[in-house]
């Protein structure tokens, strides 16, 4: 499984990081369980602070510096809507992955049928009406 998070939000590298630590919540939902050898790899960045850094020449030991950059960010306690808004596109990304199959035919012949759609989407409808 690979799930890469983007965001516009002015979030720090930690943040970013708790971020794709959700990611796993979104699969958990969906039924979807890692195992020891799944190799996961769950990536988060932001694009929010666009400008932030500014080029410049390098301090000198002993010197200072001419100016400082601002670096916005979400505060921490205001992370929760980020979090749930995770676990929420990643339970829908399996879901579509589930319905956006076709049948596959692979080396020697081997077959993997394409779920059926309506099936799945029933099963989905069901699940949403008993939780």
């Amino acid at each position: 499984m690979i799930a890469i998070v983007g965001t516009d939000a002015p979030l720090i590298p930690h943040q970013c990081a708790a971020l794709a630590r959700r990611v796993t919540l979104g699969l958990a939902r969906t039924g979807t369980t890692g195992s020891h050898f799944s190799g996961d790899l769950f990536l988060a960045f932001s694009a929010g602070n666009p400008g932030a850094f500014t080029p410049g020449g390098e301090v000198m030991l002993g010197e200072a510096a001419e100016g400082y950059d601002q670096l916005r960010f979400v505060p921490w306690g205001f992370m929760n809507r980020f979090y749930a808004a995770v676990v929420q596109s990643t339970e829908e990304a399996v879901a579509n992955a589930l319905v956006a199959n076709e049948d596959m035919t692979g080396r020697d012949g081997h077959r993997s049928p394409a779920l059926p759609r309506n099936r799945v989407a029933e099963l989905f409808r069901a699940r949403r009406r008993a939780g």
